[in-house]
């Protein structure tokens, strides 16, 4: 990318878009453009159409989406379908009839079927069933994928598509009933050290595997592969390591310093039992993650705490 080309940032306050926003600004690219959610429905195909005929971006970052938890996901599935196959679809096509040079989209890990072979590769997509509780976003993602192949291979369009383990950093979302379980976990840990409680409660049994990786760590992969990736196959980003909701919990509680138990609530969904993704792809590209998960929620829970 040419540093005075003009760049969108679709999602530039959520967590992923606005840690890409600092990594281009550190980068020197400062020719940056963005809508608040007040300024530009993105849902509104009228309004998109004529924000790019106002502001011709180079370059496409696609990284708004409507997100959330388990809980969230499995309680507004038509929300969460339909917002975002609204906004992918407006997006990726007035990137097309603009003349948009490159765009990357932000899939979900949450792409792959239930019970793929772990760790999961970016060729297991379609190859089976998916997790109830989140089908909805996930067709969703899957649309956005293939639409940008479809876009590419009817239109020679250069758009990529990253597929993000799960996520944690500034900008995360801590509501208790819509978050995810990492930035869950923290705030539970710091209410509870707070108020002196005797116990946390987690949901489920603790025994799932999930992978977290950084935000920083997100948005330095996607710079890398919007400077070196062209290609239409998908790319996993994540760190190559997963740990149980138990352990999670435990490294949460030590960090945050609550001496009290934990108490897990087995009537409350696990979701996908392992959530591992294959990296070896992005490995042999060229990069690799840098903040361990120890270091990256000590970083996080010193960033949030102060506001709470």
């Amino acid at each position: 990318m040419k540093k005075n080309g003009k760049i969108y940032i679709a999602g530039h306050t959520g967590m992923v878009g606005s840690a890409i926003t600092r990594r281009l600004k550190s980068e020197g690219f400062n020719n940056l453009v963005y809508r608040d959610l007040n300024e530009l429905d993105l849902i509104n195909q009228q309004a998109v159409k004529a924000f790019f005929e106002l502001e011709k971006p180079d370059y496409v970052i696609l990284a708004a989406a409507k997100v959330g938890g388990i809980h969230a996901n499995n309680t507004l599935r038509a929300d969460f379908i339909y917002q975002n196959l609204m906004i992918e679809a407006n997006i990726i096509h007035q990137s097309y009839l603009s003349k948009v040079k490159k765009l990357l989209f932000l899939g979900s890990s949450c792409i792959y079927p239930k019970l793929a072979p772990q760790p999961l590769k970016e060729e297991y997509l379609l190859s089976g069933y998916l997790e109830y509780t989140n089908e909805p976003y996930a067709i969703a993602k899957i649309a956005g994928i293939k639409m940008c192949e479809a876009y590419r291979d009817q239109y020679n369009c250069n758009f990529i598509s990253v597929m993000p383990t799960n996520l944690y950093g500034p900008n995360d979302n801590y509501d208790l009933k819509n978050s995810h379980v990492l930035p869950a976990l923290i705030r539970k840990f710091h209410n509870a050290k707070v108020e002196n409680s005797p116990i946390v409660e987690v949901w489920g049994t603790g025994s799932p595997m999930r992978e977290f990786l950084h935000v920083d760590d997100l948005a330095n992969a996607c710079f890398y592969l919007l400077q070196n990736y062209n290609d239409k196959e998908i790319v996993n980003i994540g760190c190559g390591e997963d740990i149980s909701i138990k352990d999670l919990a435990l490294i949460v509680k030590r960090i945050i310093g609550f001496d009290g138990d934990l108490k897990f609530d087995e009537t409350k969904p696990d979701g996908t039992p392992k959530k591992l993704l294959d990296v070896s792809k992005l490995l042999n590209l060229g990069w690799k993650p840098k903040i361990s998960l120890e270091e990256g929620i000590s970083k996080v829970y010193l960033e949030v705490s102060k506001n709470w």
